[in-house]
C-alpha cells in the first residue's frame, strides 16, 4: 500500500512538472505572450532547473533544447525511482532496462506533449463560445493554431469543427501507435525484471 502510494505520487509530480516545462517550451515556439500570468507563471515554476541545464546545453536551431531534455531527465528519473520501488538495484546492470526506460520516458514526454495540446484544444473550444474574449484565448490560439489550420475547412453551419476533428485524431495516436509502443516498452522492461 505504501509503494502503491509513493509510485502514484512520483508519477504525478513528476508529470505535472513535465507538462509545466513543455508548456513553457511549447510557448516559446509559439511565440505566446510572454506578459500573460499563465506565461509568467511558467517561467516562474520552471527557471529553477531550465536557467542552470541551458548552461549545459545550447539552444539547437533557435529551439530550447535544454527545456525538452530537462523533461526528458525528469521523466526517466521517475522511471527509474518507481522501477526501484519494484525490483532489486542490481537490474539497472542491464543495458536493455536503460533502453527501455530511456525509450518509455521519451514516449511520456511526447504523450504530455500530445494532452497538453488536447487541453489546449478543449479549452479554447470551451472559452470560445462562453468567453471568446477572455484575456487566455490569445495563449491558446499561439498554442494551437499551427495544429487546428488543416482542418478549418471542417466547418458546418458556421460552426468550426476543426477542434471536434484534431481532438479525435490526437485520441486515435494515442490509442493506436502510442500505445503500441508503450507495451512493446514495459514488456521488454519485464522481460529483464
Amino acid at each position: 500500500m505504501f509503494f502503491d502510494t509513493l509510485r502514484f505520487l512520483i508519477h504525478t509530480l513528476s508529470g505535472l512538472f513535465v507538462l509545466v516545462l513543455l508548456l513553457r517550451f511549447y510557448l516559446q515556439v509559439a511565440r505566446a505572450p510572454f506578459k500573460h500570468p499563465l506565461c509568467q507563471f511558467v517561467m516562474a515554476a520552471t527557471n529553477f532547473a531550465v536557467l542552470p541545464m541551458r548552461k549545459l546545453v545550447p539552444a539547437m536551431r533557435g529551439y530550447d533544447s535544454a527545456t525538452m531534455l530537462l523533461a526528458w531527465l525528469i521523466s526517466l528519473l521517475a522511471n527509474v525511482l518507481v522501477t526501484l520501488l519494484s525490483s532489486v538495484p542490481e537490474v539497472f546492470t542491464f543495458p536493455q532496462v536503460w533502453v527501455a526506460l530511456s525509450l518509455l520516458s521519451l514516449l511520456e514526454v511526447f504523450k504530455q506533449s500530445l494532452t497538453l495540446l488536447m487541453g489546449s484544444v478543449i479549452v479554447q473550444a470551451v472559452l470560445s463560445w462562453v468567453s471568446p474574449y477572455n484575456p487566455l484565448m490569445p495563449v491558446l490560439d499561439a498554442l494551437t493554431r499551427p495544429f487546428l489550420r488543416p482542418f478549418r475547412k471542417a466547418n458546418i453551419g458556421g460552426v468550426d469543427l476543426s477542434p471536434l476533428v484534431l481532438f479525435l485524431i490526437i485520441q486515435v495516436i494515442l490509442m493506436l501507435p502510442v500505445r503500441m509502443l508503450e507495451t512493446s516498452f514495459l514488456t521488454q522492461l519485464k522481460v529483464v525484471l
